[in-house]
């Protein structure tokens, strides 16, 4: 069988799956299992990418773009990508520090002031339940740049929990970009107090937004003009930014007006204007050829197509365990991430057993919460990259379903 590659401009070499020891006859049961999906009404569509080798084995379009007028998804299909932003975040930041414009050792208030010294609430009763007063102590320790990279600096996302704390922060990434500046960012983060000490507790929150001001200030750029000089330019994403142009509006990819599961309303919304301030934790819209590049580049070791991103021994860096004494709360995220660890900016599979995902100790990746999902498993060779619209719950089965679909395909 050939391969099957819905594309005249694939982002890597193109190759049969069984010179790089995967099935054809296997990865046609993805269009299969996608497809039951849709006759369920569940996902509205799909593109999925598939590189062993550094070669390119799928790219397909499933389902629909449009479940309104029944547009086809096309391969080059425009998604946004929320957290899988985060990675990108992580590889502008450690190209700063190759270059010695920064630390992973800083304290952040080095760069944003206002974090230097900070209040933690103390877990009383009342803060946990968020029905009283906030007792705070100081910090025993600056946040630092690595806290920021792996999530530790005690910074959440508000309404995820219902702390006092969780209760005072900012909502997400999305709300920070549309209704705050760096500056503001900063000096609103100083005034509220940490859930944890920094270097303590693992908590997803505004850990990345931090650290994409750092990186500004230390790369004396805009977090996407450094993006694009350091990453997007050098492996060819022409596709990928925080702005969609308009001209491009008629690929944005359209999930279903409601939750399939719950009834729920929900949007993705196009970003047609350029944000208030470019967040380190999301915004970014890319197609699942221009992120498969990135994932390849950081599956190879820092290089893609001869074209060097990163050192090897930075990225063994960014996809090793960083919580070594550290309160494991990954798999709060996804159930399925249980055994993982995390890296800088990225999950890292400790071992093969303990997880309800497939994959090989040191495999990495991260999600968005609009659906997408990305990983990189050196051991085995393999990038994959899967764009849709899935805004609610489902998407976590879907990460689950397209990493079963693709280790089986795997024959040698």
């Amino acid at each position: 069988m050939t391969p099957v590659i819905e594309t005249d401009a694939p982002p890597l070499p193109v190759v049969q799956p069984e010179l790089v020891g995967m099935s054809a006859a296997r990865l046609a049961r993805i269009r299969l299992a996608i497809e039951r999906e849709m006759v369920a009404g569940r996902l509205p569509g799909c593109v999925v990418a598939i590189a062993r080798d550094g070669k390119l084995v799928h790219l397909e379009a499933i389902g629909a773009r449009d479940p309104v007028s029944g547009a086809p998804m096309q391969a080059d299909a425009i998604f946004s990508i929320a957290s899988m932003t985060k990675p990108v975040t992580g590889v502008v930041a450690l190209s700063l520090i190759e270059e010695g414009r920064l630390l992973a050792t800083d304290p952040v208030g080095a760069w944003l002031p206002p974090l230097m010294q900070m209040q933690v609430a103390k877990p009383t009763p009342a803060m946990l339940s968020g029905q009283g007063a906030i007792e705070t102590e100081a910090a025993k320790r600056p946040m630092t740049v690595q806290d920021a990279m792996r999530h530790t600096t005690g910074l959440v996302y508000g309404g995820r929990d219902g702390s006092a704390v969780h209760a005072m922060a900012p909502p997400g990434s999305f709300w920070v970009a549309e209704n705050m500046d760096a500056e503001g960012f900063a000096q609103a983060l100083g005034k509220l107090p940490l859930r944890h000490h920094p270097g303590t507790v693992w908590e997803y929150g505004l850990s990345t937004d931090v650290l994409g001001v750092v990186a500004e200030r230390a790369g004396g750029a805009s977090l996407g003009a450094l993006m694009r000089e350091r990453v997007f330019a050098r492996l060819g994403m022409a596709e990928t930014g925080y702005v969609l142009p308009a001209e491009k509006l008629s690929r944005f990819a359209r999930p279903f007006a409601k939750d399939p599961i719950t009834g729920a309303p929900q949007s993705v919304e196009a970003p047609l204007s350029a944000p208030k301030m470019e967040t380190g934790g999301a915004g970014l819209v890319s197609t699942a050829a221009d992120y498969l590049r990135f994932a390849e580049m950081l599956r190879a070791g820092g290089v893609l197509k001869g074209v060097r991103v990163l050192a090897p021994q930075t990225v063994a860096w960014m996809a090793s365990d960083h919580l070594q004494g550290i309160e494991n709360r990954v798999a709060g995220m996804d159930p399925a991430l249980d055994g993982y660890g995390f890296g800088l900016t990225v999950a890292v599979r400790l071992s093969r057993g303990g997880s309800g995902l497939m994959g090989a100790p040191g495999a990495f990746g991260w999600s968005g919460v609009w659906g997408t999902y990305f990983w990189a498993d050196p051991a085995e060779r393999l990038s994959v990259v899967f764009m849709a619209h899935a805004p609610g719950e489902l998407r976590q089965h879907y990460r689950r379903l397209i990493n079963m679909l693709t280790y089986q395909a795997i024959e040698a």
